[in-house]
C-alpha cells in the first residue's frame, strides 16, 4: 500500500539551516521508526506570508508499507 507523510516546519530568519536540519532528522526518525524500506518520492515547498516571504516549508513523504 503506498502512504502519504506531510512535515512541516516554520521557519525564522537566521535560523533556516538549523530548522532544515531538524526538519531532516524528524523524516529521517518517522523512516526508521516505522521501517520503511521503500521511499517513493520526497517533495518539499515552501510557505509564505502575504509579502512573499517564505516563513516555513512543508515535506511530503510517500512511501510504501
Amino acid at each position: 500500500m503506498i502512504k502519504v507523510k506531510t512535515f512541516g516546519m516554520e521557519l525564522k530568519p537566521l535560523h533556516a539551516m538549523h530548522e532544515l536540519a531538524e526538519l531532516d532528522e524528524m523524516v529521517n526518525t518517522f523512516i526508521s521508526t516505522n521501517k520503511i524500506a521503500d521511499v517513493i518520492s520526497v517533495s518539499d515547498t515552501p510557505t509564505t506570508d502575504d509579502t512573499g516571504e517564505t516563513i516555513g516549508i512543508i515535506r511530503v513523504v510517500c512511501y510504501r508499507t
